[in-house]
């Protein structure tokens, strides 16, 4: 029986995302229900108002001042509860302290960064700690890299069961997707570009699809889907997919970290399918041209400097509760094994994916690692959320967060 008096505590509860996270939290769980659950976060009149904001008999949630500067603070809430969920990004900024500390404590702790130079900087500095005190550090929990890992993941459990041996090669392609874009994770980009250009050797790794696998070597050569591009078997136009950077690392860190059931030289991609004719070509080369100006824009102080105050989304911004019930994503895994076999599963979402959908796989990713995964079953480390969480996450997110992992016939 642990002796913590909360299960978990949304650090960065007052964030857009935390509160939309808190929203999902009451009314799943309640504020004393089988979830013991807190809030945290530096203000704690703006951390009483969204108490307050989510409706009658909220107030026995418990509120927890904690500053992401301030490691004595951070102690002191990592003292009070078995898992952590942290918001706060981008996390290259703002953190670095809360895992440290986590790490220090033994305190599990899921977030939602997608910043795989951040990422692998935490491995660096803390996993060798983390497997001695127990910490179980998930990164990458919500929209990227969940339906990606988990819905590899999946797919591998259906061409094992189908074929009797793993898809050595799947081709994720976005077939549809509606959200607004998500500021915190512009922010996260464009820190990245910023980091970029005061580190140009943070290229070479950001390049490098092994770049968070355990001893960092190539085993096959990725596709990497950069330009516009026809898939020679749906006959597609497709585009690259921002998020790729950091799901593409995420599944095959997942692939490390099991041992290579996937296969040692097994190949991932991800893109964005464009359509067909000349309407998908066309669409595709806007598409691709469209992510190049950006991140170029972000590279060059002078460009970023105008497009973070007048033109992108600032951290914390985010779209209305009618365009996050409205939004959706449906992915399509494409996989063949050694033998030619091949097979098709899909990932389906039923809100936005930046925010409706990814505080719903955020909040059950930490129940899940607080409930239902034991510590003798996943010892300390850092984890993906495939490799730590697996069926018990699956089960979860199609009962309760909107997600569908199915076979497409």
């Amino acid at each position: 029986m642990s002796d913590h008096p909360f299960d978990l505590i949304v650090f960065g509860a007052t964030s857009f995302v935390g509160q939309i996270l808190c929203d999902y939290l009451f009314e799943r769980h309640g504020a004393d229900g089988d979830l013991k659950w807190a809030m945290a976060g530096r203000s704690k009149t703006k951390l009483q108002s969204v108490r307050a904001a989510l409706g009658e008999g909220a107030s026995g949630i418990e509120l927890i001042t904690a500053d992401a500067a301030d490691e004595n603070s951070l102690h002191e809430m990592c003292g009070q509860s078995r898992v952590i969920i942290s918001t706060v990004g981008p996390y290259a900024l703002y953190g670095s302290g809360l895992v440290k500390v986590c790490v220090e404590t033994g305190t599990d702790y899921v977030d939602l960064t997608g910043e795989a130079q951040w990422i692998l900087r935490m491995l660096l500095e803390h996993e060798s700690q983390a497997e001695k005190s127990g910490a179980r550090i998930i990164h990458c929990c919500g929209f990227d890299s969940v339906p990606s890992d988990l819905g590899v993941y999946h797919h591998q459990k259906v061409a094992l069961e189908e074929f009797g041996q793993p898809a050595t090669q799947i081709r994720m392609q976005v077939a549809r997707m509606k959200g607004a874009a998500s500021g915190g994770t512009v922010a996260s980009i464009v820190n990245i570009a910023r980091e970029m250009t005061k580190n140009p050797a943070l290229r070479k790794i950001l390049a490098n699809p092994y770049a968070l696998v355990p001893d960092g070597k190539a085993r096959a050569r990725q596709l990497n889907i950069t330009t516009p591009t026809r898939d020679p078997k749906t006959g597609a136009w497709l585009g690259p997919f921002v998020m790729a950077g950091i799901n593409t690392r995420i599944v095959h860190r997942s692939n490390a970290l099991g041992g290579y059931d996937y296969g040692m030289d097994f190949l991932y991609d991800e893109s964005m399918r464009m359509g067909r004719g000349l309407k998908g070509g066309l669409a595709a080369t806007a598409l691709t041209g469209g992510l190049g100006a950006f991140m170029a824009g972000a590279v060059l102080p002078p460009s970023r400097w105008l497009m973070e105050k007048y033109i992108l989304p600032k951290p914390g911004e985010g779209p209305s509760r009618e365009q996050q019930r409205d939004g959706m994503y449906d992915l399509r895994f494409y996989g063949t094994t050694a033998s030619g076999n091949t097979s098709t599963t899909r990932v389906t979402g039923d809100r936005d994916p930046g925010y409706g959908s990814t505080a719903k796989i955020l909040g059950e990713a930490g129940a899940c690692l607080a409930q239902d995964i034991a510590k003798t079953d996943v010892g300390g480390g850092f984890w993906t959320p495939a490799t730590a969480l697996g069926d018990s996450l699956l089960a979860r997110l199609q009962q309760h967060a909107g997600l569908t992992f199915e076979v497409c016939d």
